[in-house]
């Protein structure tokens, strides 16, 4: 016997109020409410961070380095240490951290104008030296926060707010694969992409930065995960396109998957 659904008519205003069922707000995250744009996916990595790092246990021990970006609004919302760091330099500040408290756990929030363009040498020689530090990338090929300027991880073709004709190699250059990059250096002991277009992209993501977090744990060395994300003003399309957009430009050149593992 199937259950009967009620269906409430939309014609008249309910005779009841609405009443809030339940918070699903990590407890880590203090405020749910952000001003980041509508259909940006930063919130749902910086979510999925932090009920990793609730689920381990780690929240007393862990100190979170912030670069410049869009995603910088969540250092305040966030009920863990933050540290700022200068544009770019976050995994050094992090390898200060971790040097001076070795039993802390030490991560790094950044986005792809940040790590890549202008900490490039940053996160590569923390891989190389196999800092035991935890990158996250969120990567959406776009300097969103200072107007939608292409950077250096934005692929061929793809359109920015300020390069609507879309990134052309022979003026621009071609993209820099970071995570490809680090996962040839022998001090990397854990390097993933992922993305937040989906459900199932979301779950995923989840899952490697458990893994990511649980290296650095180990004591294996450096572990970086990439994460793409939606930043459909950025891109100048619609809201709603943004996951398909990201599907259909830079999942296929960013690939999604484990790149090392220890």
């Amino acid at each position: 016997m199937t259950e009967e659904r009620i269906y409430l008519s939309t014609d008249s205003p309910p005779t009841e109020p609405a009443a809030l069922v339940d918070d699903f707000t990590p407890s880590l995250i203090t405020q749910a409410n952000h001003h980041l744009c509508p259909g940006c996916g930063e919130p749902i990595a910086i979510r999925a961070a932090m009920e990793a790092i609730e689920e381990l246990e780690l929240a007393q021990s862990t100190i979170t380095v912030f670069g410049i970006g869009c995603y910088t609004a969540f250092a305040h919302n966030l009920d863990v240490e933050v540290v700022q760091a200068l544009h770019g330099r976050a995994p050094s500040v992090a390898t200060g951290i971790k040097r001076m408290l070795p039993e802390g756990f030490v991560m790094t929030v950044q986005g792809d104008g940040d790590m890549v363009n202008e900490g490039l040498q940053e996160v590569l020689h923390a891989a190389a030296r196999g800092e035991n530090i935890t990158c996250l990338l969120l990567n959406n090929g776009v300097f969103g926060e200072t107007g939608g300027q292409m950077t250096t991880t934005t692929t061929l073709g793809q359109r920015t707010k300020t390069s609507i004709e879309g990134r052309d190699p022979h003026q621009h250059g071609h993209p820099i694969l970071l995570s490809d990059l680090a996962a040839t250096l022998d001090g990397a002991a854990y390097v993933a992409r992922c993305a937040v277009n989906n459900a199932g992209n979301v779950a995923r993501t989840k899952r490697y930065i458990t893994k990511a977090y649980e290296s650095q744990m180990a004591g294996a060395g450096f572990s970086l995960v990439e994460i793409l994300t939606m930043c459909p003003t950025g891109w100048f399309v619609d809201t709603l396109e943004g996951p398909d957009y990201l599907q259909d430009t830079l999942a296929p050149v960013h690939n999604i998957g484990e790149l090392r593992t220890p």
